[in-house]
């Protein structure tokens, strides 16, 4: 996924390539999530913008150089993007080679995995789960707050896991942990390696 640029000073929500990720993500879900959450995001970013000294700046740096609204606002938006490309009803495999990476930090895809959906399961209220990557390519996973992103760490966010309810409550209601585990099926590797 390419960084977000503003057009005419406003970001644009981008359109989803497919309509549910079956029981996972719902189109109910995905109504709400994408269609109604994801597009106030845009809408309060666009409003709040003009006269803030951030304008024509990329998402990214938009989320590094702002505060308060503009930064729960932008974060919000950048986490959501990643969060919606990374996924495919027809996923593409991981490579060997970032299996390796994997390997190299975690010691296996599996412990990988539940180290990942452990940090999802454990945060406390709103945010995120994110496999990062630091200027050595080292991956690390981190739990975010809110609207809070790697990039505000100098890290390269690759992968993430919403753990805001309204990403799974209509789906999975209390179960998060099976809402996590669920995922994993349609994570398109191929994208997500594309962020390294």
């Amino acid at each position: 996924m390419k960084d977000l640029i503003p057009q005419n000073g406003l970001f644009s929500q981008p359109v989803l390539c497919y309509d549910n990720l079956g029981d996972v993500v719902s189109n109910t879900t995905l109504s709400f999530h994408y269609g109604k959450h994801l597009k106030a995001y845009f809408d309060n970013l666009n409003k709040m913008l003009p006269g803030s000294g951030l304008e024509g700046l990329n998402l990214s740096e938009v989320v590094k150089k702002s505060e308060g609204g503009i930064f729960n606002n932008a974060g919000q938006v950048l986490n959501h993007i990643m969060y919606f490309a990374q996924f495919s009803n027809a996923p593409k495999a991981m490579s060997d080679t970032f299996k390796s990476m994997l390997e190299k930090n975690f010691g296996s895809v599996e412990d990988f995995k539940k180290e990942f959906e452990q940090k999802g399961v454990t945060l406390f209220g709103s945010g995120w789960v994110w496999l990062s990557a630091d200027s050595d390519n080292n991956l690390v996973i981190t739990q975010q707050k809110n609207a809070e992103n790697p990039v505000t760490m100098n890290l390269r966010p690759l992968l993430t896991f919403d753990v805001w309810e309204h990403a799974y409550y209509l789906d999975f209601q209390n179960r998060r942990a099976d809402y996590l585990a669920a995922l994993w099926q349609f994570v398109d590797w191929a994208e997500v390696e594309s962020r390294l």
